[in-house]
């Protein structure tokens, strides 16, 4: 892929971020992604579309508000430059193709419900809900996946997860995983298929593991804290989309050496 190519795709992939930093911000609160236009979370004044480029305006205006001069968080450059990232890998894995634009849409969700996950402990079902029909509809236009494996992937996703928490639960009296991570592990399944499933597990549990260690031994092990579990299983869906097929071909080949 030409550099330029590259560019215009990065673009591109930072303006949807710019709208994910909004998605982000308002689906936990209720409020319309549309309307009213973006606008300063402190003074609310709108910000004019030349305070508004993507990573460009954070970087001119010192992380601070064009109006009243409010500090304004890095996340949101940090999301616009994730998204471009991430749209320039999609490009270069699928081409361009229908196929990057249904895996696009995927990431994009799998972003905001991400920060949604860590900053409220919540994977709204306006996201993961829509996201389980439409990563079916998708999967007739996908060559690469069967709606047959997008409904097993449905099944299993949920199901899998389902049937974890339900156990957890009737062991210890207790809710270990919310509804909102068999939703979205479901809606994973539709967009990635069945044969996705427990590698993405395996993948988001090793993660979960890996941060959720350190952070028991620096709170302490009488501290009552939650690690939501959202953000690493959409972490391991982008890590399967992009080098699935290689890990699974890894793991074979090392259990037959």
């Amino acid at each position: 892929m030409e550099s330029i190519e590259i560019s215009i795709v990065f673009l591109f992939g930072t303006l949807i971020g710019s709208f994910l930093n909004v998605c982000i911000y308002r689906i936990p609160e209720g409020l319309s992604v549309v309307r009213p236009a973006s606008r300063c979370p402190e003074c609310f004044e709108p910000i004019r579309w030349y305070q508004n480029i993507p990573i460009l305006s954070w970087l001119v205006l010192r992380g601070k508000c064009g109006q009243c001069g409010a500090s304004i968080s890095i996340r949101y450059a940090a999301v616009e430059m994730l998204t471009g990232l991430l749209f320039v890998m999609v490009v270069t894995v699928f081409g361009f193709s229908f196929v990057s634009f249904i895996y696009a849409v995927f990431i994009a969700s799998m972003v905001v419900i991400t920060f949604i996950d860590i900053d409220h402990q919540i994977i709204p079902d306006a996201i993961s809900l829509p996201g389980i029909i439409v990563g079916f509809i998708f999967s007739f236009f996908n060559p690469s996946l069967a709606w047959s494996d997008s409904i097993f992937g449905i099944l299993l996703g949920g199901g899998s997860l389902y049937v974890v928490a339900f156990i957890y639960e009737l062991l210890t009296k207790k809710e270990g995983m919310g509804g909102g991570d068999i939703k979205l592990l479901a809606m994973i399944g539709a967009f990635l298929g069945w044969k996705s499933i427990l590698p993405i597990i395996f993948i988001s549990s090793l993660l979960g593991t890996i941060v959720g260690i350190p952070l028991m031994l620096f709170k302490g092990e009488t501290s009552k804290f939650a690690i939501p579990f959202g953000p690493f299983l959409a972490l391991a869906a982008v890590v399967y989309l992009f080098f699935g097929e290689a890990i699974v071909q890894w793991y074979w080949a090392s259990m037959s050496g």
